[in-house]
């Protein structure tokens, strides 16, 4: 699982943000493209250390900084991801190596926009799960994957042969970044960093929805709409029926809360009488 602390998790929040404003009613496969290309960035990042510090060297200034990955970067990936680079540049980062964990965590979850698009989030999260029960459950292939000699190649191609059939490709596509980029972890530690990232992006695209009867069907799409239109993918409706609330509607969408149900407004109206 990427933990990241103090001023990287406000920066990756942000880096979310920009990341939602750039997938915003992109294909699928933009949406892919957009991950391959930061996977590249990754890659970078995680041969050097050098590279890694520069980028995130508080006394250089921001515009300095983003010339370098122009210059480095700018003619082998596209400017989608170009762009979101260079915002996580412009942020404060705790440790060179979080900078690496945040584009770790985008380039995961810009697969996972791939799959929401395509109605397939739920099934590549079961995938890695039962990718990680494969490994749990065969010590020779565990092992394979888990070399730290083998070239990345030839775990990508191990991986094709034994999922690509029967997997998504956005699944087989994170597990292929995930073989060839364990980035000093345990296998079990990158799949469990991915899988986080999958989950992250799973809860930006469902809504939680509250209310005393049960939606109607259109009601529902309507709703699924409206938040859609906000993030510019589609969103999942999960809706609960809670008497206690007595009317209105309570949605938990992404990092928001919109509470408008009757028992809450009733408790605002008796705070601003004790006021």
């Amino acid at each position: 699982m990427i933990i990241l602390g103090g001023s990287s998790r406000q920066s990756l929040a942000s880096l979310r943000g920009s990341l939602d404003q750039s997938l915003q009613s992109v294909s699928a496969i933009d949406c892919s493209t957009v991950s391959a290309d930061l996977f590249v960035v990754l890659n970078s990042l995680s041969s050097s250390i050098g590279l890694r510090r520069a980028l995130t060297d508080p006394s250089r200034d921001v515009a300095s900084k983003v010339a370098l990955v122009e210059d480095i970067f700018g003619k082998v990936i596209g400017k989608v991801a170009l762009a979101l680079v260079g915002s996580a540049v412009a942020l404060r980062w705790s440790t060179p190596a979080e900078f690496a964990d945040g584009i770790e965590q985008i380039a995961i979850e810009a697969e996972a926009s791939a799959a929401n698009i395509n109605d397939k989030l739920d099934l590549v999260q079961d995938q890695l799960f039962e990718f990680a029960r494969l490994l749990l459950a065969n010590g020779d292939l565990r092992q394979a994957l888990a070399a730290r000699s083998d070239d990345a190649a030839h775990k990508e191609a191990l991986v094709h042969d034994i999922f690509a059939a029967k997997f998504d490709g956005s699944s087989v596509r994170l597990m292929d970044e995930l073989v060839a980029g364990l980035r000093g972890r345990s296998i079990e530690q990158s799949l469990a960093a991915y899988t986080h990232g999958v989950a992250a992006r799973r809860d930006r695209v469902t809504a939680h929805v509250r209310t005393a009867i049960a939606l109607s069907d259109s009601q529902r799409s309507k709703l699924a709409s409206a938040l859609a239109a906000q993030i510019g993918q589609p969103v999942h409706i999960n809706d609960e029926i809670d008497p206690a609330i007595l009317g209105g509607i309570s949605i938990r969408f992404a990092d928001e809360i919109i509470d408008g149900t009757i028992v809450n407004r009733l408790a605002e109206a008796s705070r601003a009488l004790v006021g």
